[in-house]
């Protein structure tokens, strides 16, 4: 052997386990010391008590002693383990022939469904054409759209209880979304908003509420009246948008992105 291959020969497995040394059990829930504290787990317990126990039972309910072991938490997603009750009526999708839809409703629906190869991907523009109809998604309207459809009134309700913008309570049939987002909100949009709710508060049949974002940022400070975006916004502007929503008129002629003389105020278009 020469000098170099000498002193660079590794060191002997002095542990006799393999050329990896020694193995080293897994010492979790072990009384030895760990780590540099050289606290143990016993020492811990006299040292500060047990830990009190975990009562995970829903409030009402006496703690659960049939679970798995790996079940702990079990006031979450309740009824995992309850059979179906039984009793409950079905889900019924409703015959045609016993539904009145009135006829701006049906074609509605229709002209949805026939964009997509399923049907079903039409539920949200058939709920907005109930919503138009009826002011609100209401159980009368959700079974309405169901007998165009063919589907379960439960199946849109379910869809109409998860976007923001389908209401299955009555709220008004004027909608006025101020955007409050980022870049509004830095052009003073919770003012514009303010001023508006302000205005509006004897205002029926409207719904006035801040919204997250509304993707106009270009003519922020903005807001949704009726689905018609108008903007930028002023404080002042909080009279004149409530008295023509209250007297039917459009809002802000001139001010909208749908108008064909729409301006931004630096000349461009939105």
């Amino acid at each position: 052997m020469t000098e170099f291959e000498e002193r660079h020969q590794p060191p002997p497995d002095t542990e006799g386990t393999g050329e990896e040394g020694a193995s080293h059990p897994d010492r979790f829930g072990s009384d030895e010391p760990q780590g540099d504290t050289g606290t143990t787990a016993a020492a811990a317990t006299t040292e500060l008590g047990a830990p009190p126990p975990i009562d995970h039972a829903p409030p009402g309910r006496p703690p659960r002693e049939d679970l798995p072991p790996n079940i702990t938490e079990t006031g979450t997603a309740t009824g995992w383990d309850e059979a179906a009750d039984l009793s409950k009526d079905p889900a019924v999708i409703p015959d045609p022939a016993e539904v009145d839809v009135p006829d701006e409703l049906r074609r509605a629906i229709e002209s949805a469904m026939a964009q997509y190869p399923d049907r079903r991907s039409a539920s949200i523009p058939a709920l907005h054409a109930a919503q138009a109809v009826h002011g609100w998604c209401s159980p009368l309207a959700l079974r309405q759209v169901a007998a165009v459809m063919q589907v379960t009134p439960a199946f849109l309700s379910s869809v109409a209880s998860f976007y923001d913008q389908l209401n299955e309570n009555p709220v008004g049939r004027n909608s006025v979304y101020v955007c409050t987002s980022v870049a509004c909100v830095m052009a003073r949009a919770k003012r514009v908003y303010e001023a508006i709710a302000k205005a509006g508060e004897d205002l029926e049949d409207t719904q006035i509420r801040e919204f997250e974002c509304l993707g106009a940022c270009d003519m922020a400070p903005m807001a949704s009246v009726n689905g018609r975006y108008i903007g930028p916004l002023e404080e002042s502007d909080a009279e004149e948008i409530v008295d023509a929503i209250a007297s039917g008129r459009p809002v802000l002629p001139g001010r909208g992105l749908g108008d064909p003389d729409y301006r931004l105020p630096w000349g461009g278009r939105a």
